[in-house]
């Protein structure tokens, strides 16, 4: 099982990457402003043009370390990649069930159950820990339709049909979201999602300098 890790956010255009013996060192000029150990990093993201050392680079591809590089506004510039790794024969048969709808649709339903399912978990979570602090009638409606857009997913056996239901519980379950938010709510709250790329609001809950 893959051990989930920290993840690094550079987002100082100033700021640049090294490496110092088994550590990451994040700079401004000529001041170390962290050094974090290899080893507790996962992923690493770097906002600035500034970037980082091909020391730094070749320990992050040999431990397998995410090393993503954008620009300051969050475009996509490179990735940083060491050896692939993997079961060819498992490739094999992903690409053979990819070709083929009817074997898609199959796995995807499991896959999509298990989505589903948790949403709609989070949805009762919600209602039975905070009665006094959510729409209760609302998330009971949408949680039926969640309970209902499993249904339906059982007995699913077209893709394009498959790919409806799902997009209709996530918005369902999305729509949702903003409720599950207790807590500071003057800084923080859901109103969509969005993509590609996704603005730059985020949890500041990982390791960002």
């Amino acid at each position: 099982m893959k051990r989930l890790l920290n993840t690094l956010y550079v987002l100082t255009p100033e700021n640049s990457l090294f490496l110092d013996n088994e550590n990451v060192v994040v700079k401004r000029g000529n001041q170390n402003l962290a050094n974090i150990p290899l080893h507790t990093i996962e992923s690493i993201y770097s906002f600035t043009y500034k970037g980082a050392t091909p020391a730094l680079m070749g320990a992050c591809a040999e431990r397998g370390i995410n090393l993503v590089f954008y620009s300051p506004n969050g475009k996509f510039l490179a990735r940083i990649n060491g050896k692939e790794r993997g079961n060819i024969f498992l490739r094999m048969e992903q690409f053979r069930i990819s070709c083929d709808r009817g074997l898609s649709c199959k796995f995807g339903k499991n896959f999509i159950l298990g989505k589903i399912y948790n949403e709609r978990w989070v949805i009762e979570r919600a209602k039975r820990d905070h009665p006094d602090r959510v729409p209760v009638e609302v998330l009971k409606e949408r949680s039926d339709f969640l309970a209902d857009s499993i249904k339906k997913i059982k007995e699913c056996e077209n893709l394009d049909s498959l790919q409806g239901i799902e997009g209709k519980a996530a918005q369902t379950y999305f729509d949702s979201f903003d409720y599950f938010i207790l807590q500071q709510k003057e800084f923080f709250s859901f109103k969509n999602r969005n993509r590609r790329p996704p603005l730059m609001h985020f949890f500041r809950l990982h390791i960002q300098f």
